[in-house]
């Protein structure tokens, strides 16, 4: 597995293209990836959305189009893919699958789970591929993503993060923003969070 990272927009979001046996996946195209997407596959498979915040979701829709891929989104968060609740003037993408809490598919032999970590947003996941986990806005490096904004739950992040503290086994993991890290790197600092939230 090859793992292809590049931060988009004002947010520096990260984009990633997940390469396996010359298939790829994309996981959340930002402000800005269409290009960067194009030029660095041959034979995508589908887009992944860990949530539906702008940053992570505003190429859907011209990279569905031009690479003719499906979307698949977490189905508690579709809403902000078709309404830009946060109107920043994103063109509205619509999910071809609406994704279960935990549901876990096969892209051409490419086994996926979108794990539901609720809290950041309704429908907030993190994605699993191999040893690999793309946690978009659930956990940082040394930090988790933000439960104070319209659409968020303290109360849930709370549920999500003693769900991870559970998995005994140590993987990767890619942040929607910033450096990558390990689980067991992270578990003191999410013990902490769960003190202030």
């Amino acid at each position: 597995m090859e793992i292809l990272k590049q931060p988009m927009g004002d947010y520096q979001t990260n984009c990633y293209i997940v390469k396996i046996n010359n298939k790829e996946l994309i996981i959340d195209p930002g402000v800005g990836a269409t290009l960067w997407v194009k030029q660095n596959v041959s034979n995508p498979l589908a887009i992944l959305n860990t949530h539906g915040h702008f940053d992570h979701v505003w190429s859907n829709a011209q990279l569905s189009k031009e690479l003719d891929l499906k979307i698949y989104c977490p189905k508690d968060d579709n809403f902000m893919l078709e309404k830009d609740p946060y109107s920043f003037g994103m063109t509205p993408s619509y999910a071809d699958i609406l994704v279960e809490p935990d549901q876990e598919f096969d892209f051409d032999g490419i086994k996926v789970k979108f794990h539901h970590f609720a809290g950041h947003t309704p429908g907030c996941s993190a994605i699993q591929i191999e040893d690999a986990l793309f946690s978009g806005d659930f956990i940082f490096q040394n930090s988790i993503g933000r439960c104070d904004f319209p659409f968020s739950n303290p109360s849930d992040m709370k549920k999500s993060i003693n769900k991870i503290l559970k998995w005994e086994k140590n993987i990767r993991i890619y942040p929607g923003h910033g450096s990558n890290t390990s689980l067991f790197q992270e578990k003191d600092s999410l013990k902490n969070w769960l003190n202030y939230l």
